[in-house]
């Protein structure tokens, strides 16, 4: 019996009633590097990098290419290459973060590069969504690389690791006007800026990265500033390791989320969930394996990382020398959801996925990947709602005879959407009979089926397994000689 606390993504759900996507991926252009940032507008997702081209689905690298030089847009529900292709270029040129203005009309970019076609930037532009036109407004010098961009009707927030904006002191974060003007927020953090999320209906801007010290004192991986100033609100001491940092954060109207990624050998890497209103914390998981992005749909928050144990978190997997790239978790109370669709590792740093968005209930990952589920696929990929990769069929073993009865045994298999399974046993082509058991990559029980037949026939046993949706091939056939019964023995019989 499988004794793991699963959270099947087909049973359990969130708090809107719904639950994870399927975790078989859609068809998906790739790219030839490593995409650092995904953003979304108007039913087109950005995708931000460092990459010279985009080839179609299945294409091996090399095969089919289209010049796309850092930066790529594609329609969200169909997966299509748009036209919009403006060039990012210079010195050490990357596109590392992206975020789309309140009403979509305006994408701000920012990274390391000098140029957009011809024009001379500075690590940080706006293009119009509608025409992809490069914003003549919004010009900002960024003294260098620009890590995290969170926007609001008043504000674009900037953080990275520059010192200067627009020829002003601006110490890793600053605040400039949508329309170019820098603004008077004013923060002193020591070290690079990797992380940003706005909440100006609080008045608020959460702020992590690498740093120790903010505006003078001392304050490591996560702040909040007062969105106007700059000033510090609030501190989290205790939350995290002083090997940590934080690499994403996101919020919804009540509680914000973040992620952490560890520097050193058994340094938890969590997503902490904390109150909007006051930074208290509501949950903290307990997984180790650096957590790179996250993004919140539908009552689920989605991780990219390299989980390789969540043991102590409910519906969580043990150390088993895996490393697991992407994760889905109740908002509600950090439980992991049976979600578990995967990556490797990939080029570069070895990662894997690196960047989160959702736009038509779609669910796009980019990072350094250059597989998904096992497959062949690079850079790129994305999820919706549709369920369409069936279990693994297991092998039947012969598990034991005797006159009238056969026994047959085989490993569960698992799905990557489902924890309950159910599998179905056919004597002779016949169904005779079925069991349901609930299973996990980390867990699988060895099962077994007895089923009543004639002593002395023969016959063939095949298996089936279902998620309920999708539907294996029938196994390869195990044939079974059943042994006949043995004869009654006489008593001779005699006179005393």
């Amino acid at each position: 019996m499988c004794t793991a606390a699963l959270l099947d993504a087909s049973l359990a759900t969130a708090a809107d009633g719904s639950g994870p996507l399927s975790a078989d991926p859609l068809s998906t252009w790739q790219t030839d590097g490593v995409v650092w940032s995904l953003a979304s507008a108007n039913g087109v997702v950005y995708v931000g990098g460092t990459f010279d081209t985009v080839r179609p689905p299945g294409a091996a690298p090399g095969q089919k290419a289209v010049k796309r030089t850092n930066f790529a847009a594609f329609d969200a529900a169909t997966g299509k290459l748009l036209p919009c292709a403006p060039s990012f270029t210079g010195l050490n040129h990357t596109v590392r973060a992206m975020k789309a203005s309140p009403d979509g009309r305006t994408l701000y970019v920012g990274g390391s590069f000098n140029s957009v076609g011809s024009t001379r930037v500075a690590n940080a532009v706006a293009i119009k969504t509608g025409d992809c036109s490069l914003s003549a407004d919004f010009r900002p010098a960024v003294s260098a690389v620009v890590r995290a961009i969170d926007t609001t009707a008043d504000a674009v927030y900037l953080g990275g690791d520059f010192n200067r904006v627009s020829g002003q002191v601006r110490s890793r974060v600053a605040a400039v006007e949508p329309k170019g003007p820098l603004l008077p927020f004013k923060a002193d953090i020591d070290h690079p800026v990797r992380a940003l999320s706005a909440a100006p209906s609080h008045g608020k801007v959460f702020v992590g990265g690498d740093f120790d010290s903010v505006n003078g004192r001392s304050d490591h991986a996560l702040v909040t500033l007062d969105a106007r100033s700059g000033a510090t609100l609030l501190s989290y001491p205790g939350w995290f390791s002083l090997q940590a940092s934080v690499k994403a954060i996101v919020r919804d109207n009540s509680r914000f989320f973040v992620g952490v990624e560890g520097h050193g050998p058994s340094i938890l890497e969590p997503r902490i969930s904390g109150r909007l209103t006051n930074g208290t914390m509501v949950w903290k998981d307990t997984c180790r394996g650096a957590t790179q992005a996250l993004v919140p749909f539908q009552g689920v928050l989605y991780s990219a990382s390299h989980a390789h144990d969540c043991s102590d978190t409910p519906g969580g997997f043990p150390e088993s020398g895996d490393r697991q790239h992407l994760m889905a978790q109740s908002m509600t109370d950090r439980s992991i959801f049976h979600w578990f669709p995967d990556t490797n590792d990939g080029m570069g740093e070895g990662v894997g996925p690196r960047a989160l968005a959702v736009e038509k209930g779609v669910l796009w990952v980019g990072g350094e990947f250059t597989k998904v589920n096992g497959k062949p696929q690079m850079g790129l990929t994305r999820f919706g709602s549709r369920d369409t990769g069936a279990p693994k069929v297991p092998a039947l073993s012969l598990g034991a005879t005797q006159p009238g009865k056969v026994t047959i045994t085989w490993r569960a298999s698992w799905d990557r959407d489902d924890a309950a399974l159910t599998y179905k046993i056919y004597r002779d082509g016949k169904l005779v009979g079925r069991k349901t058991e609930s299973s996990a990559y980390w867990d699988r029980a060895q099962m077994n089926y007895t089923d009543s037949v004639k002593p002395g026939s023969r016959h063939r046993y095949t298996i089936d397994v279902t998620d309920g949706t999708n539907t294996s091939r029938k196994s390869a056939a195990l044939t079974v000689t059943v042994p006949k019964a043995k004869a009654k023995s006489r008593t001779a019989g005699g006179h005393r």
